[in-house]
């Protein structure tokens, strides 16, 4: 029996080992579906205390429920290790790592290559490496076959008949409960059409709509797409929210709304402080940085991603003039950021403009800046050269009204709006999320409401 032929039938029956390389927002819900779907599941990952969690049968990503987590540790078809060491057993390995950028915006793809190499080490007849991480357009076939190939040249093994390899795109919305893991189609592209077909036997197990790419390019670049298009529409509401505060007289949200009423040719964006979580801040340098190595420049793209960076330092002007409003020095100024995830009902923190707003009062010399998030309880930024943690404080209409103004970051569905209202000198809203109180409150300036 050919390989291909016997690692197909191992997963129609169930009996393939499942192998997953970091178990974070995208490995773990990957790797807790498969557990239930009855595969013995071996999720990896370096972080020790996440090892030891998880074998406890303890959860640590919300979009997971903690009884999956417990029920698949307990029947024994899932447990996590902190290397490769069972690497040899598996049948195929999803690569869930970080993909990160440097300090210049180029990709860094240092995770990807790890794992490479270390499963490399074992590779033999049968293996099926997907890559899931987001990425740029070649790196599977340009960074993980030629390691792969390299110790497969050693044990006479062939790509698309011996081994395979695809890529097929993570799509995970943070704290979306309509779609998820088990329910969101996803894109497959192999090396070859058999690495293609084999990969979209596996993901169907737990995904039933899996859609076939013709190469791991397409499906590399369908992802960039995907993100880069948020990202571009974020901006262009981004520039006309704060046109309509330089007009005055004209909230961006109301346009939106406004405009959302055409049945056909309009899909809803709305401004912000910034963008936050880990694939629509990073996936346009990814682009721009593959571009350059055509002698191709992505202006539109860069552009919209610098629009987006530009957001925390607007916010911050709207706090420098909310404090000279006021009859309180500037270094004696109390600052309350309120929601520090970066999107609402989550505890997913990852590039939140949280980070890049506290850091930028921070440096203005303020007396206090204080937070609060209901899903978060610690929150570290940058104060100077210094990364510096601080606890969220209760929040009351008593601890609201100590603070000069109030960042609301993050419209969380269950804060306490009324007594935000009521007890704040001060709110700087960025979500429009006030406007479940009311309108025209006189402490509360609206991004993108002509007030700014």
């Amino acid at each position: 029996m050919l390989p291909v032929d016997r690692l197909k039938e191992k997963i129609a029956s169930k009996k393939a080992v499942i192998g997953v390389a970091g178990l974070g927002y995208v490995g773990l819900p990957l790797a807790v579906e498969f557990a239930r779907n009855g595969f013995e599941t071996i999720g990896v990952d370096v972080t020790l205390e996440r090892v030891a969690q998880l074998n406890d049968g303890r959860n640590y990503i919300q979009d997971v429920s903690d009884e999956y987590v417990k029920e698949v540790v307990s029947k024994g078809t899932f447990r996590a290790e902190s290397d490769f060491k069972s690497a040899g057993s598996m049948d195929v390995l999803f690569v869930c790592v970080p993909t990160p950028v440097t300090e210049h915006k180029d990709p860094d793809t240092s995770y990807i290559k790890s794992v490479a190499d270390s499963f490399a080490k074992y590779l033999k007849k049968g293996h099926l490496v997907i890559l899931k991480s987001t990425t740029y357009p070649d790196t599977t076939e340009g960074l993980v076959q030629p390691i792969l190939e390299a110790a497969a040249l050693e044990k006479d093994l062939v790509i698309g008949r011996d081994y395979f390899l695809a890529f097929s795109p993570e799509r995970i919305d943070p704290g979306n409960t309509q779609f998820t893991t088990a329910n969101t189609p996803v894109v497959v592209g192999g090396v070859t059409s058999a690495c293609t077909e084999v990969a979209s036997q596996a993901i169907q197990h737990i995904c039933a709509h899996v859609h076939q790419v013709s190469s791991p390019k397409v499906a590399e670049m369908e992802k960039l797409l995907e993100n880069t298009f948020r990202s571009v529409n974020i901006a262009l509401v981004n520039e006309l929210a704060r046109l309509c505060d330089r007009i005055g007289g004209i909230s961006m949200w109301e346009v939106v709304e406004a405009a959302a009423t055409k049945p056909f040719g309009f899909m809803p964006f709305f401004p912000g402080p910034g963008l936050g979580g880990h694939c629509i801040p990073i996936d346009p340098y990814y682009l721009s940085w593959l571009a350059r190595k055509y002698d191709f420049e992505t202006n539109f793209i860069t552009l919209s991603a610098r629009i987006n960076e530009e957001m925390p330092f607007y916010v911050v002007q709207a706090v420098v003039r909310a404090i000279a409003e006021q009859a309180v020095p500037l270094k004696q100024s109390r600052i309350l950021v309120l929601g520090v995830a970066f999107k609402k009902n989550v505890d997913d923190t990852r590039h939140s403009p949280a980070e890049k707003v506290m850091a930028l009062v921070g440096d203005l010399g303020v007396g206090e800046i204080a937070f609060h998030d209901p899903y978060v309880e610690e929150f570290s930024f940058h104060l100077g050269n210094k990364l510096t943690s601080i606890k969220g404080i209760e929040l009351n209409a008593d601890s609201i009204s100590n603070y000069d103004v109030c960042i609301l970051l993050t419209d969380h569905d269950n804060y306490p709006y009324d007594v935000i209202a009521s007890g704040a000198k001060i709110v700087i809203d960025t979500r429009n999320a006030m406007k479940r109180v009311g309108s025209n409150l006189q402490n509360v300036t609206l991004l993108g409401g002509g007030r700014f």
